[in-house]
């Protein structure tokens, strides 16, 4: 796809040619991603670049799940260019591609205003906590409750991943799952939750953070902050289930919010496990 757009800017399909120039434009914005994470991006997902003079200047992506959800990110136009609509353009080329589909994406204070324009309505908040790890104390389990390494016979953690946010995550999960480390919260020998570790930005993110309830999510960012007690690590907090502000207490402040949008119908969650931190804000 090549689209030529007003001021001599062109709009063309993302090559992997492509990702040192996203990675510049991401650090433009003080984004920490490196190119381990855009390679991610690319291998899970497609995107759009917008180019001016033959310069990458704008790029966006985005992931489809099943059949009927999708979520965008990583819209980004660099600063000498952001005044000529090259997001606007961006968002709308990706958008016709995703004729059908409900569409989520995560958007900062600046963005509300456009993405409104283009049929998004709120639909949940995200608060990024993220610095040096405190030391934990060991977390409190109730009887009957293990925090475990994820095991061969965990095979039900994708479908209660995907049950829980409301749309097919299987394929994504088992993915992320490969740069991960992962644990499995049981109670009664039973998996119940689970919380994933990998390499992001500047240290490690903890996410996705799934548990039947605060207690049980409690239970496993206190594994992982214990066992990275003192290096940088983040967690992308739904606001509304108390992680947020249990973090704040523990020492992992928070340092910028995002509010998550959707164009078509919102992902409905169901079963007894919840979503606590989503995998990432690009991903969401």
């Amino acid at each position: 796809m090549v689209v030529a757009t007003k001021a001599s800017n062109v709009l063309r399909d993302m090559t992997i040619e492509d990702l040192q120039r996203a990675v510049e434009l991401s650090a433009e914005q003080s984004w920490p991603h490196r190119t381990e994470d855009w390679e991610l991006f690319y291998e899970l997902g497609e995107g759009i670049v917008a180019e001016s003079e033959g310069k990458v200047v704008g790029s966006i992506m985005v992931w489809r799940y099943g059949g009927n959800f999708a979520s965008i990110g990583m819209v980004i136009v660099t600063p000498e260019k952001q005044r000529e609509g090259i997001g606007r353009q961006l968002m709308e080329a990706m958008l016709a591609r995703l004729e059908g589909w409900n569409v989520t994406l995560n958007a900062t204070a600046d963005g509300i205003p456009l993405y409104a324009k283009l049929g998004f309505e709120p639909f949940a908040t995200v608060h990024q906590h993220q610095g040096l790890a405190p030391t934990m104390p060991l977390a409190e389990l109730r009887p009957g409750e293990r925090v475990r390494p994820m095991g061969g016979t965990d095979d039900m953690l994708p479908a209660m991943y995907s049950q829980a946010l409301g749309m097919d995550r299987d394929f994504f999960l088992r993915r992320i799952a490969r740069d991960s480390q992962s644990v499995v919260l049981s109670r009664d020998h039973e998996p119940v939750g689970f919380a994933l570790l990998r390499r992001f930005g500047r240290g490690r993110v903890i996410a996705p953070i799934v548990a039947p309830d605060l207690g049980g999510a409690q239970a496993l960012v206190t594994h992982w902050l214990g066992a990275k007690a003192g290096r940088f690590c983040r967690i992308d907090a739904l606001v509304g289930t108390g992680l947020s502000e249990w973090l704040e207490d523990i020492g992992l402040p928070c340092v910028g919010k995002v509010t998550t949008m959707v164009r078509g119908k919102p992902p409905r969650g169901s079963g007894a496990a919840k979503i606590f931190a989503v995998a990432s804000q690009a991903f969401g």
